[in-house]
């Protein structure tokens, strides 16, 4: 398999293992607070990344840690516990529409951070993209009346940290192993998130007198192994061995499977909320186009 055809298998495969992450999240929220969620989402990843990627470490070199220690709290650590806050009150089908932002984040963050260079029309994809965004959020407050869409914004903030990180590892970790990058990050926070869990009541009696708890446990697990530890890893090396705008667009396909999965589930999905999440899908389109056109 060349890198070409390599580059589009890990993009579908992340598309169905990151798409069905949301309905995951939802169903460990049953049993669990956000807090409790994602930190034993990232303690239970932490485990199982040591265990296939500790002899990678030593090729991060001394100059690189600070970014894989920052890759790992704004690529990681902190959009664990925003997801999980979002979706105690809006629909993970919606939740997964919105962080399609995050290629649109990646090109803004590209132009205005790193310097790279930009046109009128992937600008003009990034506004059209915003504008479905908003869209989303105004429509589904309609369908939605009893969901607070005020905590779409932790998706939102998510999507930003997310187009940090992508850009902060194709300029700065480029050369860094993508097991080796995954195994760092979980290094820098797996002992923050393990005082989170403390400090949440997880560890407390009354915590697993509820039944719940261990279903969602469970789901907690298969998140943090194919969701997080899995999915990590090839998305580090689909950053390396295409850019930073190809690979956030995995976004484009997450969507479809996470609705899929909503609708399965009882979520309510609109026509104006179709109408919106097509804007946002098509201001992904133009700023990756134009992209893929630079590269040329």
């Amino acid at each position: 398999m060349n890198q070409e055809q390599k580059k589009w298998v890990y993009l579908f495969t992340l598309a169905i293992v990151w798409g069905s992450s949301f309905i995951l999240i939802k169903k460990g929220l049953v049993g669990l607070t956000p807090l409790q969620l994602g930190s034993l989402r990232t303690v239970i990843s932490s485990l199982f990344i040591f265990v296939i990627g500790y002899k990678s470490l030593k090729t991060i070199l001394n100059h690189q840690w600070k970014w894989v220690i920052l890759s790992g709290f704004i690529g990681t650590f902190l959009p664990a516990f925003l997801f999980a806050f979002a979706e105690t009150e809006v629909d993970s089908g919606i939740v997964s529409i919105l962080n399609a932002l995050v290629p649109l984040n990646a090109t803004l963050i590209g132009l205005a951070i790193f310097k790279i260079a930009s046109t009128k029309i992937q600008i003009s994809g990034v506004i059209l993209g915003f504008i479905g965004a908003s869209m989303l959020i105004f429509n589904s407050m309609e369908l939605n009346p009893d969901q607070n869409y005020l905590y779409a914004g932790f998706v939102v903030l998510a999507t930003v940290m997310y187009g940090f990180n992508v850009n902060i590892i194709k300029h700065y970790l480029q050369e860094v192993k993508p097991i080796a990058i995954a195994t760092g990050n979980f290094i820098a926070i797996v002992i923050p998130a393990f005082v989170v869990l403390i400090f949440s009541g997880f560890f407390k009696p009354e915590t697993f007198e509820q039944q719940s708890i261990y279903s969602s446990i469970g789901f907690v697990a298969i998140l943090s192994v194919f969701g997080t530890v899995m999915a990590k890893i090839i998305f580090n090396n689909l950053i390396q061995i295409s850019s930073p705008v190809f690979a956030s667009s995995v976004t484009y396909l997450m969507p479809l499977v996470a609705l899929l999965w909503g609708l399965f589930d009882g979520e309510l999905f609109g026509f104006d909320q179709g109408l919106a999440s097509l804007l946002i899908l098509g201001g992904i389109y133009l700023a990756n186009k134009k992209a893929k056109k630079n590269r040329s």
